[in-house]
């Protein structure tokens, strides 16, 4: 019978079973076993050490049994400088690469010349660069379109002395959409060249950067502004300000903005009154830098009355009366609001009635992480909040099964729902999974799930994420979209330890 199965009947059913039954399949024959390999399409792989040379010849002929290979994240010892080996052994056993993701140790630039070359579709590169920094290699990736760089090493006088000269040497547009920097410092010289030729960058995210490089770098930054639609900065606090105001005086495409634990009140009030963009998503996590002028400052905008989504964690200054001015102004279009951590949320008694009544068109609500929330406030809200499709509750402590009863009847829409570590319990769980006509994701954890809601859940083509406790209740895990496998080397061979359909 297996004998008259074409082999993309059995790969297609491969990719429709459950993460469970696939550990059974590859025990079945050799041919599932092969056919299997050749269906995986995403690998994430640990290499021991030692990595003697009958190793790394073991994990290229590894590599060359899955022939579809598109995604691949390798982590190695941060001791053993291996990156160029395996990298090597990549380029020679996955034609088919597009993104590849390897952080332990830094590479060399003719590592990378050499994938570029025998691995013509890569579009995404996550990787480690050592100083001096050098980026002639980027000229060999034409079809490159992520790129994520994280810088180490220490500088050192050594490691400056030419570069700018060698850099400056040439100029080549870049194909460049998406642009990662981590670990930027103001020793750094090579970046002026990363900046004059990225002219297409989508997205810009800088993260614990201390500098956009020396003098000369600098200067060049604000031509990587022109098109920018997206700008992530993270603990990059001595640099947000001039970064804000460059894009404030050079930028009028942004349309989404992240700030994390960086800045200052004055430097985002005056990116916030001079900007000329047209915000559609806020997303800021400064504790003791947003206060209700900011949020004053906003409603006044007029560019950014087009607001869809707008995201505040633990923001500790701001008020009711900064949160409902903002309310009324952007009510009308805002479809996401986040307030996590934001002790606004239990200080205030009907702040949430009140922001459920003015922000009617809200589609995506997150309330993670109030702890003391109680069932009243989350009710009164939810009353008003008819179209919410997704839903999140993570951490609401105060929370009980009471609160269920409202989004079940005032949320009929709810297709996504996060009540990880609240105090709903398990009858609550039923009836969520029960009364919830359109939910298609419930995250929460793995003792509140009874049989009865499993089984209601299956049938009603529920996926349930199920949670379990550990130290960190933080932890949020990865959803399930494609083929993604675990493998442990050890010795000569790899054993497989999990996988899942991310």
């Amino acid at each position: 019978m297996d004998a008259l199965l074409c082999d993309e009947l059995p790969q297609e059913i491969f990719h429709r079973l459950p993460p469970p039954s696939l550990t059974a399949v590859s025990l079945v024959s050799k041919r599932w076993h092969r056919l299997l390999r050749s269906s995986i399409t995403s690998l994430s792989l640990y290499l021991p050490p030692p990595y003697e040379p009958t190793v790394i010849a073991s994990f290229s002929s590894f590599l060359s049994q899955h022939p579809f290979l598109a995604n691949l994240s390798i982590a190695t010892s941060p001791f053993d400088a291996v990156g160029d080996n395996l990298l090597l052994s990549v380029s020679a056993s996955c034609p088919k690469l597009r993104n590849l993701r390897y952080l332990t140790n830094p590479l060399s630039p003719l590592s990378l010349v050499v994938i570029s070359t025998s691995c013509a579709h890569l579009s995404s590169i996550s990787i480690s660069l050592s100083r001096p920094l050098c980026f002639h290699w980027l000229r060999s990736f034409s079809g490159l379109k992520c790129l994520a760089l994280f810088f180490t090493n220490p500088v050192s006088e050594l490691d400056t002395y030419g570069v700018e000269e060698k850099n400056n040497a040439f100029d080549v547009e870049f194909s460049l959409e998406n642009l990662y920097l981590s670990g930027i410092v103001s020793e750094d010289r090579g970046l002026g060249l990363l900046w004059r030729n990225c002219k297409n960058i989508k997205k810009l995210q800088l993260q614990s950067c201390a500098s956009l490089g020396d003098f000369a770098s600098v200067s060049g930054f604000v031509k990587i502004l022109k098109g920018l639609r997206e700008l992530e900065l993270r603990a990059c606090r001595s640099i947000v300000d001039g970064v804000l105001l460059k894009v404030a005086e050079h930028c009028v495409s942004l349309d989404s903005l992240l700030i994390y634990d960086s800045g200052s009140q004055e430097g985002l009030m005056k990116f916030i009154n001079q900007s000329k963009c047209n915000l559609k998503r806020l997303e800021l996590r400064l504790p003791l830098d947003l206060d209700n002028t900011h949020l004053i400052a906003l409603a006044a905008n007029l560019n950014f009355m087009g607001l869809v989504s707008l995201r505040l964690e633990s923001c500790c200054l701001v008020t009711g009366d900064g949160l409902k001015v903002l309310g009324r102004t952007v009510g009308v279009k805002l479809e996401e609001l986040g307030l996590i951590n934001c002790d606004v949320v239990e200080r205030e008694s009907g702040l949430l009635t009140a922001l459920g009544q003015d922000l009617t068109r809200l589609r995506k609500l997150d309330l993670s992480f109030n702890e003391m929330m109680v069932d009243k406030e989350l009710t009164l809200m939810l009353a008003s909040c008819n179209f919410l499709i997704e839903l999140k509750l993570r951490g609401c402590r105060g929370l009980t099964d009471k609160s269920v009863a409202s989004m079940v009847w005032s949320c009929r829409n709810l297709q996504s729902v996060d009540i990880t570590c609240c105090g709903i319990e398990m009858e609550g769980v039923e009836l969520l999974v029960l009364k919830s006509k359109w939910l298609r994701l419930l995250e929460v954890e793995q003792n509140k799930l009874s049989d009865a809601a499993r089984i209601l859940a299956s049938s009603k083509s529920i996926e349930i994420e199920r949670i379990h406790l550990v130290n960190d209740m933080t932890a949020k895990p990865a959803r399930v979209k494609s083929f993604r496998f675990h493998f442990f080397f050890c010795g000569n061979a790899f054993n497989f330890i999990s996988f899942s359909r991310r």
